[in-house]
């Protein structure tokens, strides 16, 4: 049985063109069952391109971006890692702050903090963002809590897959 992966992902440039190519088919290769889990702004992005269908194919399990309704099954098993990438600015601040306003941040969120569940984060971000007061301190916080963060720069996402147990 394979392991679960959590892929979760964001609206930031690229997510359109790379998350499929470059993180989901690979991770898929690599033997991971992809539980995937958009914000609902990349859902959209990833239904004009076509893309979301292409990650439907590569999963067994429902592509989800919106919460369940009570009293339905939950859609995905726990996965004991989860990758969130791209993941925005606005993302970032949102997990460190314990900000769950979409099912993306909820997963997230509830996964935070245990101990059991590694997290690796791959953010992509203006050279600007750095200088924003408030932003270290979100990053200080996801890496006290245990979460490997990674700045998507100009390389293939796949690397992401490389800091996985």
């Amino acid at each position: 049985m394979s392991r679960v992966l959590g892929l979760v992902a964001s609206s930031c440039g690229g997510v359109e063109t790379r998350l499929c190519a470059e993180l989901a088919e690979p991770a898929a290769r690599r033997g991971w069952r992809l539980a995937v889990t958009l914000t609902p702004t990349a859902a959209r992005w990833l239904e004009v391109t076509g893309e979301l269908a292409r990650l439907r194919t590569l999963t067994d399990l429902e592509v989800r971006w919106e919460s369940r309704l009570p009293g339905r099954p939950r859609p995905h098993p726990d996965p004991e890692v989860f990758l969130f990438a791209p993941a925005t600015a606005g993302s970032v601040a949102k997990l460190a702050l314990g900000i769950a306003d979409n099912q993306a941040m909820t997963v997230l969120g509830d996964a935070l903090g245990d101990p059991g569940v590694t997290i690796v984060v791959g953010y992509q971000v203006r050279d600007t963002r750095a200088g924003h007061p408030a932003w270290q301190g979100h990053l200080d916080a996801l890496a006290a809590a245990g979460v490997g963060l990674h700045r998507l720069m100009d390389e293939p996402w796949t690397a992401l897959l490389d800091h996985l147990p």
